[in-house]
């Protein structure tokens, strides 16, 4: 019916919205005022990491505005994913 509801195609929508909905989980697993170290955390990881495959799915061959677009998706898809194990990592260590 839909290319974003279909794993076979090649979606950017897909993608980003994959990754900011796990990006959004993981703040609110966070706890930002009460800092608990929690393994639930690794489920938005592993949310933006099949996030970004999708996203590096999207890339083309020869260099265009798209292209150029998806990379800095790509950027964006680490710097969530930065963050999220920062989110993981961090209350293990104060």
């Amino acid at each position: 019916m839909y290319d974003i509801f279909n794993p076979r195609a090649h979606s950017l929508v897909r993608a980003n919205v994959l990754v900011f909905a796990s990006l959004s989980l993981a703040i609110l697993l966070a706890h930002p005022t009460h800092l608990r170290p929690t393994l639930w955390q690794l489920l938005p990881a592993l949310g933006v990491i099949a996030g970004t495959i999708d996203t590096a799915r999207c890339m083309q061959r020869r260099w265009s505005f798209y292209h150029g677009g998806v990379l800095l998706c790509l950027y964006m898809d680490l710097l969530a994913l930065t963050l999220i194990f920062f989110l993981l990592f961090f209350p293990f260590f104060i």
